[in-house]
């Protein structure tokens, strides 16, 4: 199953947030956006601006063309110092 590059986008931040231990009231934060817009994004009902996926990247310290690859190569370009840890839950 091929997925779009919407859903690549949704599955990329869901992993990414996941791994740093991140809300979407956290992410919201960073991009200066509600956490009603992040939801409304990640359930697919709006699609992620361009200009947003490259503040998504830039909060993670990845490239947005990871981001936009899907989650396995945004997860891999992740920096260790971003990931969660036992003390960071």
């Amino acid at each position: 199953m091929v997925l779009s590059l919407g859903d690549r986008v949704r599955a990329a931040i869901a992993a990414l947030m996941q791994l740093t231990g991140e809300s979407q009231a956290d992410l919201a934060v960073a991009l200066g956006v509600s956490q009603a817009q992040v939801s409304r994004r990640q359930s697919g009902s709006a699609a992620w601006p361009l200009d947003d996926c490259d503040r998504v990247a830039a909060h993670y310290k990845i490239d947005v063309l990871d981001l936009l690859a899907g989650p396995t190569r945004a997860c891999e370009g992740l920096p260790p110092a971003r990931r969660r840890t036992p003390q960071r839950q």
